[in-house]
């Protein structure tokens, strides 16, 4: 699991950071707005963890413009603030879940777990997708009855977004960026190949095409 760590303050950044890697999990550590937003443009992360108030650029800030180009990352905001208008502001952004300063470690991992079930990252669990029809993210395979059928790594990130965003306009390029590494983009004629053996699977009727805008799970 990728994480992109977006924090300023040196002790607490080294903590989590250590802590974050002890669990196994990819972190990139960023001090500022500016480099977060970099790291974004070359990688892509499974959770975002921004604390509002940074250098440059704000937690917020970066989030807005992450969503803007389609990267909907799931994403912890950290905040020393109290009020209730920068609240409004994260979740108005798009933020997924929020953490007061001073926090435990131990509720950052709860908080961190809670992503994982709600957008199947790390998962070893089945997603039942209609009747008798079963994904198995973990494994890159999808069970129908007593037959399994055996994805790519990519059909199965695919699948996983379309689960995570159902009966939702997604684009060639929102999927594109959310799945695959900006070095590795590849063409249209490439993602229908691969939206055409999910197809083959799960139905034709399961992935809609929008014309001119690209693809609803249904």
């Amino acid at each position: 699991m990728k994480i992109l760590l977006l924090e300023d303050d040196p002790i607490l950044s080294d903590i989590m950071y250590d802590h974050l890697d002890e669990y196994g999990y990819e972190v990139t550590l960023c001090g500022d707005g500016d480099k977060a937003l970099e790291a974004i443009d070359t990688t892509n992360f499974d959770l975002f963890i921004f604390d509002i108030n940074v250098p440059m650029q704000s937690g917020i800030d970066v989030l807005t413009s992450s969503r803007s180009y389609h990267k909907n990352t799931p994403t912890i905001l950290i905040t020393a603030y109290q009020d209730i208008e920068h609240l409004k502001r994260g979740f108005i952004a798009g933020c997924d879940d929020y953490i007061k300063k001073p926090f435990e470690l131990e509720e950052l991992d709860h908080r961190i777990e809670n992503i994982k079930r709600k957008f199947n990252i790390d998962t070893n669990q089945s997603i039942l997708i209609s009747e008798d029809i079963y994904f198995d993210y973990s494994k890159h395979m999808i069970k129908i009855k007593d037959n399994i059928h055996k994805l790519s790594q990519k059909e199965s990130q695919i699948l996983n977004y379309f689960l995570n965003n159902p009966k939702r306009a997604i684009s060639n390029e929102e999927l594109m960026q959310n799945i695959w590494e900006y070095q590795d983009i590849p063409s249209n004629a490439t993602l229908r190949v691969y939206i055409k053996n999910l197809r083959m699977i799960l139905g034709f009727e399961k992935i809609r095409t929008i014309r001119g805008v690209g693809y609803c799970f249904e």
